[in-house]
């Protein structure tokens, strides 16, 4: 039991009996007794009840010189929760001769502040059989709100587009099986809709009601060849091809497969998949929503997928051929083209090439070189041979994604553009300004001219101002100042001189001929170190 304190009458005048907790109760707290002695304007000095309280043991009494005049009933203090979803209760024993308070005005107490629901009167009954005083107990509890659930959706095939191919034990890719497409047949179930539950509105101690939080809604999005149930929570595939999910839309097509992209077919621009069994030719586009599958050879065409490109016998590009990707690509090889990846790229070889990968690159294999040209990854760029005998140019990049590197670039050379721009305009402005402030009259033309320099002037400066601004935001986001990075370049057979490598802002250029190292970002500097 806690401690606790009753005004009694000593020689007429006020006096403070002081009890002590009992069996691991809580001492009396000097705030609430000095708080209650203020509410019934009996003086004290605080010096001398804080050391009786800090040294009690037994019951002892603390005079004060406030006359013993009335004789008052139990006093009750009423403590609301912030969030007015519980109500505690603090009760002080009357004075000594007083009354006890009665069970309908301790109701009143909580009805005068507007308290009218969640009592608990078991509780309350138990409080005023017991009378536990100077003690905290909560008599009132609000009911919260049931929250609902957002509604959800499972989608019964692989939704994750960064499937690679196998390597077989000779060191070469199986370029044939690379099973890169989600296959489905009529009926299969591709999507199942869990609907949102709504939540239950709860009320706190003054009879407010308590919203639930707002459930996420969701609804299944399809294109053709695919059926929905009547209760719109079930999406089954009504013919036998593919399935893919494409900015939360499930798309299911057949395979558009044709044996050679030439002058008998011409440009190919489909929803789903392309499968082209021979090859591209020259000066031919193939684009598809889905993944570019060619099992022959591409020469000099562009290939744009929204998924995956595997192409079995590589690609020349011609110093013209373009390979896009969503997704990741594959091929044999790759020879004077530019590739984008948005996730990995693999090959056997490249030479002479631009390719970028929003992941890795990867070039192993029998020959397994990259010799020529800028590879760009964003995390890792593992090959066997990097660089050539004959020294030439050939510059690795990781460590930040190849889009934003270039979009940084691309800002900063626009800021320097406007700057120079506003370097003419400005002193112009500022001379004009000058002679207006000396009181010289300017021509009507010149009016003029100093009116349009100063539109121009606000215009670039809000271009300005926004293009730093996006400037900021990618560097902020990228932290290429950071010592150390995550980017590495794995080399597994040799590198030589004249390569250049790149991580993060940092670079080096390979003086002499090297095996079996891995370059990484240490200190601020590339550095090469043991492959494991």
């Amino acid at each position: 039991m806690n401690g606790y304190f009753q005004i009694v009458a000593n020689n007429n005048r006020c006096c403070v009996k002081l009890f002590p907790p009992k069996d691991g109760g809580s001492p009396i707290k000097l705030e609430e007794l000095t708080e209650y002695l203020s509410v019934k304007n009996i003086a004290y000095d605080l010096k001398a009840l804080a050391a009786t309280l800090s040294g009690l043991s037994e019951v002892s009494l603390f005079p004060t010189n406030t006359p013993f005049q009335t004789k008052d009933s139990e006093y009750v203090k009423v403590n609301c929760a912030p969030d007015n979803m519980s109500v505690s209760v603090f009760m002080v024993p009357p004075f000594e001769g007083g009354a006890k308070m009665p069970k309908e005005e301790f109701m009143r107490e909580f009805s005068s502040r507007g308290i009218c629901f969640g009592f608990d009167q078991a509780a309350i009954d138990k409080f005023l059989n017991e009378r536990h005083y100077c003690t905290w107990e909560v008599l009132v509890k609000g009911q919260p709100p049931v929250q609902g659930t957002d509604a959800s959706i499972e989608y019964f095939f692989n939704t994750d587009p960064k499937v690679k191919p196998t390597l077989l034990e000779d060191g070469s890719v199986d370029f044939f099986n690379l099973n890169t497409i989600n296959h489905c047949k009529e009926g299969d179930l591709l999507a199942r809709l869990t609907p949102a539950t709504l939540g239950e509105y709860g009320t706190n101690v003054k009879g407010e009601k308590i919203k639930p939080r707002d459930v996420k809604q969701a609804s299944l999005k399809y294109g053709h060849n695919i059926d929905i149930n009547e209760e719109k929570t079930e999406l089954k595939s009504q013919v036998s091809g593919h399935v893919s999910l494409i900015e939360g839309k499930v798309f299911v097509s057949n395979v558009f497969e044709v044996e050679n992209v030439d002058n008998s077919v011409g440009n190919i621009d489909y929803d789903g998949s392309v499968r082209v069994n021979g090859n591209v030719f020259e000066n031919f586009t193939v684009k598809a929503k889905g993944s570019i599958e060619v099992r022959g050879v591409v020469e000099g065409a562009y290939l744009e997928a929204g998924e995956n490109i595997t192409i079995a016998r590589g690609m020349n590009g011609m110093h013209k051929g373009v390979l896009k990707a969503g997704g990741n690509i594959v091929t044999k090889f790759l020879e004077n083209a530019t590739a984008t990846a948005g996730g990995f790229l693999e090959s056997e070889s490249i030479l002479h090439c631009n390719v970028t990968a929003g992941s890795d690159i990867k070039v192993t294999g029998k020959r397994g070189f990259i010799s020529g040209g800028r590879s760009s990854a964003t995390n890792c760029i593992e090959v066997k041979t990097l660089g050539s005998e004959m020294g030439t140019d050939t510059v690795i990049e990781v460590g930040m994604d190849p889009t934003v590197k270039m979009a940084i670039a691309d800002l900063q050379k626009k800021i320097m553009e406007i700057n120079k721009q506003l370097g003419t305009i400005r002193p112009v402005l500022a001379g004009a300004k000058q002679k207006l402030a000396q009181g010289i009259k300017m021509t009507t033309p010149q009016l003029m001219q100093i009116q349009q320099l100063a539109k121009a002037n606000n215009a670039l400066t809000a271009e300005l101002n926004k293009a730093t601004e996006e400037l900021n935001q990618f560097q902020g986001a990228m932290d290429v100042t950071s010592p150390e990075s995550k980017g590495t370049v794995i080399v597994t057979g040799n590198v030589y001189p004249g390569t250049k490598i790149c991580i993060d802002d940092v670079s080096m250029v390979v003086k002499q001929a090297m095996k079996y190292c891995r370059f990484i970002k240490e200190a601020g500097d590339v550095k090469m170190v043991a492959i494991y």
